[in-house]
């Protein structure tokens, strides 16, 4: 009988693969029986920690990206939770950016980098052992369970030092503010108003207090007016016909301040810490005269784009009468019960009470006060996020965009669930699962009782209806569950229009935003495991076909402004704000996700491409403990210089950033289910423990700096077939050998080549991959081409804002090797020169300005560095003479080359577009030329 799996290898089982819903967890954490977890594609690939990184390009970012996983304070990220759910921060300070109320859209993203910070803690833990990353993750996981507990009550008070004793705190964020009864002002002609509070925020127009009805008539004291100085004003007419007093300074933040304001007899005062500030002797207007009004707030105010006050209050009073100067000194020292005035005759609160979400009225009075949400009451069973529960109420009714208001709730969700599964990968926490089945129990009480045409309009809205990959991660849990209605769950998010378009293969994405759309076919795969509905998959495949290479820049990345536009325009859609990080991640995670479908190798060669350009281009070249340095866009436009702090940092790529700088080895080695065969598909150095097959695998190479790889195999005895990756751009110099001897077969290009053995402690493999120089031309524009030697794209550093021209023929090679007409730098490998340009390895995270297109410019013909005396003749559609020279390559022999060039001369001239003398000179040319291999 097979060993129980741990709940580590369940959950991996899981993301593996798709498990039946006979598929159950039960509460030790074990599987029913083993054989049912285990994964049903064709392909499987291993668990990060069964493949070990060594040194190398790889190993030197994830380092970087460590150290910032060790190095920062994960209670800055629960920050925003805390502050949602009116507890405590501890001080901490939110990250900024779209982590805080501060940040683009009011920080309405804001809970999702925490997510991303617990998948990356997950993997980092995986792929080092490190103590550290479990306990910031076990940090983070009692966190986020004590604030999803606080969120399901009332708000309850949170006590802090106050003036003369204990305060009642609001945190910024928190939604929280005190309700006072109806009777609080009794219907005085005269009054006194009387408050300390501690702002925390400088944000304007937060009330002190607010009592009203609606905008029209009410009485208010506000912290700060537009000139950021407190302001009172009553009215029974709306702003227009405000009576007010204004302050002269601002108060100071995080210090205590004493607030007062007396009217009578037609006459206002407000003081500020004894000091009467302002006066109006105009003031006709009394409580009294706003009669019986509706709320009595402190904190929030009757205009709903107004902040609720941050900060903290002590004592709180309402006197029916105008209290002198000298009374109000007298507040300045003392308790207002300690001094002549006494407490407020019409309401009195200390917040004394450090339990329970009521202030007792000290006045005599019995006005119990309350504290309240501005979002309502508590939220329900398994809502967790780090805002209120309204902005996916919202979203509900939502026609039309506006992420000032909803900005993609469930695409927050999917992060932080996705996180929570991960997490209780890394440690088996159950409250990390229960955490994550909580969310989803809460999301289908919600979706499932919306009628199908509500879910597809959500769907469709732009960005504030983008879920993510909440569906992959949906999947991923039901499959610990079992549980009926998480399935159900997962089938809830189907986009018919887009599903059905691309099982049909009809392009429909030109206009579409590209990251809200790729994540929705990693989790169309996930349904297919699970349900085995073919359209799940048949779209998804169509889908990768509809980017790859149509919607495709050279590094591998898509999008420009974060949309996609006509399939087949590149060159066109070339600017600042292309290539969006994000969607390089979730490309990578599909074509991985379809090789386990379909081994085929295009997959693994858009990997490749994307991996080793924009994914390791994205990540600066050095640490940093606040922020990931990570890019959102790459700007491909000539001279461009990365930005590695975009829009005040902690943006959706920072958050992926995080993570694919923590599982580069996540695709380096697959195996197919029976156990019969080994995929290879990067060359990195790394080892792999395979455990079932009872050997290591140990791949020693400075890939792409070395143009090959030595794989050695540890224990022995095991037979299985070692499919080594040829690349789509690989040559005739592939070859393989084992322990010495070459191993005989044909290495197509873009195919695995296979050694098929019993294979034996120390059989040694070497890989030999010689990488030629090459362009790429934009589908739309052949004469905008970027430059790639072997998997490197290689980029100009040059400040130049236009497009270089540059000629790479001269020296080409008979197998049309465009190296020789490069120089190469020395002690800098893979860096070149060209017509005095360096050209360097786009995953170099440098701030040098760069070009990764240039302009192909051949105005004459030259072979073998001999100029031929003859300008280089183009046809209607730009293709050159030498053009259709060099796409005969490789060529065998010079003599072969001679006579490629003939017959093209030939022709053209035939065609009219060269004459005899000139095509006679261009044959002579290379007749007299010499070329390297």
């Amino acid at each position: 009988m097979a060993p129980p799996l741990s709940r580590r290898h369940l959950l991996q089982a899981a993301a593996l693969a798709a498990v039946t819903p006979t598929f159950s967890y039960v509460a030790t954490g074990r599987a029913a029986a083993a054989a049912e977890a285990l994964p049903v594609w064709t392909v499987q690939p291993f668990s990060l920690d069964e493949v070990a990184l060594g040194q190398g390009l790889f190993a030197d970012k994830r380092q970087l990206m460590l150290d910032h996983a060790r190095g920062y304070d994960v209670n800055r990220l629960l920050q925003v939770f805390r502050a949602n759910a009116g507890l405590a921060t501890g001080g901490a300070v939110a990250p900024g950016g779209w982590e805080g109320l501060d940040g683009e859209a009011n920080g309405n993203l804001r809970g999702h980098y925490t997510g991303h910070f617990l998948t990356m803690l997950a993997q980092a833990y995986a792929g080092t052992g490190e103590r550290v990353f479990i306990d910031k993750t076990l940090t983070i996981v009692e966190a986020l369970t004590e604030v999803r507990e606080a969120l399901r009550h009332e708000p309850r008070v949170l006590g802090t030092a106050g003036r003369f004793g204990t305060a009642a705190e609001n945190v910024r964020g928190s939604y929280q503010y005190v309700e006072l009864p109806a009777q609080v002002l009794g219907g005085a002609a005269a009054i006194t108003l009387s408050a300390w509070v501690k702002p925390t925020h400088d944000a304007g127009w937060a009330r002190i207090l607010d009592f009203g009805n609606d905008t029209t008539r009410y009485l208010y004291l506000a912290a700060r007016n537009a000139n950021g100085v407190p302001r009172f004003a009553v009215t029974t007419s709306g702003a227009g016909g405000e009576q007010g007093l204004n302050g002269t300074a601002a108060l100071p933040l995080n210090r205590w301040s004493h607030l007062a304001v007396t009217i009578a007899d037609g006459t206002g005062t407000l003081y500020v810490d004894g000091t009467a500030v302002a006066r109006n002797t105009s003031m006709t207007l009394t409580p009294a005269a706003l009669g019986t009004l509706a709320h009595h707030w402190l904190g929030r105010s009757h205009y709903s784009a107004d902040p609720v006050f941050a900060g903290a209050y002590d004592e709180f009073n309402v006197w029916s009468r105008a209290l002198t100067p000298a009374e109000i000194t007298a507040l300045q020292g003392a308790r207002a019960a300690d001094t002549a005035p006494g407490r407020g005759d019409l309401a009195s609160y200390a917040f004394d009470e450090t339990t329970g979400g009521t202030f007792a009225d000290a006045s005599g009075r019995g006005l119990t006060a309350t504290l309240r949400r501005t979002w309502g009451a508590p939220s329900h069973p398994g809502f967790l996020a780090a805002y209120p529960e309204t902005q996916f109420i919202d979203l509900e009714s939502r026609t039309s965009p506006d992420y000032t208001k909803v900005w993609a709730p469930y695409y927050t969700a999917h992060k932080i669930l996705r996180g929570l599964l991960d997490a209780y990968s890394a440690t088996d926490d159950e409250r990390a699962l229960d955490l994550a089945s909580g969310m989803c129990d809460w999301m289908y009480s919600r979706l499932s009782k919306l009628p199908d045409a509500t879910l597809q309009r959500m769907w469709g809205i732009f960005s504030s209806g983008e879920f993510g990959g909440i569906v992959e991660a949906v999947c991923d849990l039901h499959a610990l569950s079992g549980k009926a209605e998480h399935l159900a769950l997962a089938r809830l998010f189907d986009l018919d229009k887009l599903i059905d378009a691309c099982a049909a293969d009809t392009d429909i994405l030109d206009g579409l935003h590209a990251n809200q759309h790729i994540p929705i076919f990693t989790g169309l795969v996930r349904l297919y495991d699970a349900t085995g509905e073919e359209r799940y998959l048949t779209a998804a495949k169509n889908f990768w076909g509809m980017v790859v290479p149509d919607r495709m820049y050279g590094i591998g990345g898509t999008s420009t402004g974060e949309f996609w536009k006509a399939s087949g325009v590149i060159a066109g859609t070339i600017g600042t704000a292309t290539a969006e990080t994000c969607c390089a991640y979730n490309m990578l995670k599909l074509s991985r996700m379809l090789f386990f479908h379909e081994q085929s190798p295009k997959y693994m060669d858009y990997y490749e491409r994307a991996l080793y350009n924009q994914v390791l281009g994205s990540k600066q070249d050095r640490a940093d403990a606040e922020k990931p340095l990570v890019t959102y866009f790459i700007g491909l436009t000539p001279g461009h210089v990365r930005d590695y702090t975009p829009k005040q940092g902690t943006t959706c790529c920072e958050g992926t950033g995080m993570e694919s700088a923590t599982k580069y080895q996540d695709s380096v080695y697959f195996r197919k289910a029976d156990g019969s065969a080994l995929y290879v598909n990067l060359y990195s150095p790394s080892t792999l423990t395979w455990a079932e097959k009872g050997v290591t695998v140990t791949q020693r190479t400075d890939y792409p700096r070395e143009q090959g790889s030595t794989l050695t195999v540890g224990g022995g005895g095991a037979a299985f077939d070692l499919r080594l990756r040829v690349p789509s751009w690989a040559g005739a110099g592939f070859r393989v050998t084992v322990n010495g001897r070459t191993v005989p077969g044909t290495a197509t290009p873009g195919s695995y080549f296979t050694v098929s053995r019993t294979w034996r402690s120390g059989d040694t493999v070497r890989v030999d991959l010689p990488f030629r120089l090459r362009v790429e031309k934009a589908l739309d524009d052949p004469s905008l081409q970027t430059l790639f030697y072997g998997p490197v794209n290689l980029v100009a550093r040059n400040s130049a804002t236009t497009y270089l021209p540059f000629g790479l023929y001269r020296n080409a090679g008979l197998s049309g090797n465009l190296l020789p007409s490069l120089t190469p730098v020395s002690g800098k490998p893979l860096h070149h020169t060209l017509d005095g340009t360096e050209f360097a390895p786009f995953f170099e995270g440098t701030e040098d300005p760069t070009h990764a297109y240039f302009r192909r410019s051949e105005p004459r013909v030259v072979f073998g560095g001999t100029d031929a005396g003859v300008a280089n003749p183009a046809r209607a559609d730009g293709t050159t003479l030498l053009d259709e020279i060099w796409a005969g390559a490789p060529f065998g022999s010079k003599g072969a080359l001679v006579t490629r060039v003939r017959t093209t001369v030939d022709a053209w001239v035939s065609a009219a577009l060269l004459t005899r003398a000139d095509g006679d000179k261009v044959v002579s040319t290379a007749q007299q030329a010499t070329f390297a291999p």
